[in-house]
């Protein structure tokens, strides 16, 4: 009998603490507030690209709703989309200004990617998710040691030129929009088989039918982060890059070395110029390129 308490006495000393630690982990739970949630309602109006939104339509408004409760819950990405933004939102009004184009379309690349040089499953490359096929023929140089397509703000101004065209083509920009996301074509046989060239009107494919609206969405959030739960300081967002630029109009036929003679790294030189796949610069007669340098 004594030796079966010593053995019972051994045990309670390993369980009894235990027991604490659970008893305590539990009453932290149960104390623990639940954070508030709250859900902010749509504006009176919206309009995006300068373009009314018809939230009267019930469709079209839970559309937006949807995005938006999505958009508000993803923490993880949105700090990432709002950093990025400090690093190139200006500069993509910069050149949607002098376009004459809607400031709106700097949200439209991070629709796309995420302000991210992302390659799709699609083979769509880029932050604007160009197609090497639409690349080359909206003005985009693609080939074994250049690819344009990863190049932020030359992108950007082929991604002006197709918007441009598909707003000629279709008459709104909420339809260019659309067309960017399922191609001029899509676009043009669903206006036409639907006697329509309204976007919200159409019945198009499921994620062209959430374009604008998740671009509704962005543009909400990020003219009002604070309103949907992101609480931001000038110190969240990233800077624009320091560099300077010189014009390169040999053939580069060892950008390591290139680099070593110029004080920096082949690491350095790819981080600036992102668009440049490989360890060479070929350049052909007559042509040039603008590098970026430390």
């Amino acid at each position: 009998m004594p030796h079966l308490f010593s053995r019972i006495k051994k045990h309670l000393i390993y369980f009894i603490p235990l027991i604490a630690a659970l008893f305590l982990m539990s009453s932290k739970i149960v104390d623990t507030p639940k954070p508030f949630v709250y859900n902010p309602a749509l504006p009176a109006e919206l309009t995006v690209f300068g373009e009314r939104v018809p939230l009267e339509d019930p469709e079209v408004r839970e559309r937006i709703e949807n995005e938006l409760i999505l958009l508000s819950r993803q923490e993880h990405l949105m700090f990432r989309y709002f950093k990025r933004s400090g690093r190139w939102f200006k500069k993509f009004d910069e050149l949607l200004q002098k376009e004459g184009m809607p400031l709106d379309f700097k949200y439209l690349p991070l629709v796309e990617s995420g302000l991210d040089n992302l390659v799709s499953s699609a083979k769509a490359a880029g932050f604007w998710q160009f197609l090497e096929s639409t690349g080359k023929q909206f003005g985009l140089t693609i080939n074994s040691e250049i690819d344009e397509r990863y190049d932020p703000e030359k992108s950007a101004i082929a991604a002006i030129r197709y918007l441009k065209i598909a707003k000629n083509k279709f008459g709104t920009w909420a339809a260019a929009a659309g067309s960017y996301n399922m191609g001029m074509g899509g676009m043009e046989n669903r206006i036409s088989s639907q006697l329509s060239s309204n976007y919200y009107d159409l019945l198009l494919p499921d994620e062209t039918t959430k374009y604008v609206p998740r671009i509704a969405a962005m543009k909400l959030i990020f003219e009002d982060p604070a309103k949907y739960g992101y609480m931001l300081t000038e110190n969240d967002y990233w800077k624009p890059l320091n560099y300077r630029e010189v014009q390169i109009t040999e053939t580069i036929s060892d950008l390591t070395r290139f680099a070593k003679q110029n004080g920096t790294t082949l690491k350095s030189i790819r981080y600036l110029n992102p668009w440049i796949r490989g360890n060479k610069l070929t350049i052909s007669k007559g042509g040039s390129f603008t590098l970026r340098l430390p």
